[in-house]
């Protein structure tokens, strides 16, 4: 009756009707988005949780491959590597040997390493100007240390005197089980090769004297193919002997 008999009076119920519909849906409006809030916000701390986690991961991956990447520029850097072209190389005597073309001029030093893309070839042992003389591994007076497969085992490793493509391992413990295939590296342990160089891949094994075990291996290096080669020295190489005949000296 009060919005039908006035004008004024239909004016103020209009108001007043808004103004609470207003509230009405204001406040719902309100409680609405204090729920989504709230959603929102556990949603956000578990999406911050994630990512945190991520980046914790991430900053221990940097410390690991910094880590990795000090190793090995350490590592390479211990070495100085010098290409060289085979001059002549026996391969039918007791004794065989090789000539470079490389010598003092180029960085050559004695007791240097000789290595190819196929493994450990020899190692120099005298050197002028511009030619270099060294053993290879078809020499009997050359031994390497080499280490079997990732295993901690480590043993000398000569040629066997016969074939141009077999070595030996000796020395090693009699109760260790060698498996055909297994392939052999460089220990590291020497001062003249850097670690993991391959050498070959094991084959027959057999106890010697009932005490130690030898293992024959078969050569990557094919040595009468070889003709490129590479020169690697030991940089920390006389600091290492002068350290060794000092403890040596003391004893």
């Amino acid at each position: 009756m009060l919005h039908g008999s006035s004008t004024l009076q239909n004016i103020w119920i209009n108001r007043a009707s808004h103004r609470t519909m207003a509230f009405l849906w204001g406040s719902g409006e309100a409680l609405r988005s204090q729920f989504q809030l709230d959603r929102l916000n556990q949603e956000l701390q578990a999406e911050n949780a994630r990512l945190q986690e991520r980046l914790r991961a991430y900053e221990r991956r940097d410390v690991e491959e910094e880590e990795l990447a000090r190793m090995a520029e350490r590592e390479a850097g211990a070495y100085r590597y010098t290409p060289a072209t085979v001059v002549k190389m026996s391969r039918n005597r007791t004794h065989n040997y090789i000539i470079l073309n490389k010598g003092s001029e180029d960085g050559i030093r004695p007791q240097s390493g000789i290595i190819s893309d196929r493994g450990v070839v020899g190692v120099v042992e005298a050197v002028d100007k511009h030619y270099s003389y060294g053993l290879t591994l078809m020499n009997p007076e050359m031994n390497v240390g080499a280490r079997l497969g990732r295993t901690d085992v480590v043993a000398p490793l000569s040629w066997d005197g016969r074939s141009t493509g077999r070595a030996v391992m000796r020395d090693l413990p009699p109760h260790y089980a060698v498996s055909p295939g297994d392939t052999v590296r460089t220990s590291g342990y020497s001062t003249i090769f850097p670690p993991g160089i391959p050498i070959g891949i094991t084959g027959d094994t057999r106890l010697v004297d009932g005490s130690t075990r030898q293992v024959d291996v078969e050569l990557f290096q094919d040595f009468s193919t070889v003709r490129y080669v590479t020169v690697v020295e030991n940089l920390e190489r006389t600091e290492i002997m002068a350290l060794e005949a000092e403890e040596e000296g003391g004893r």
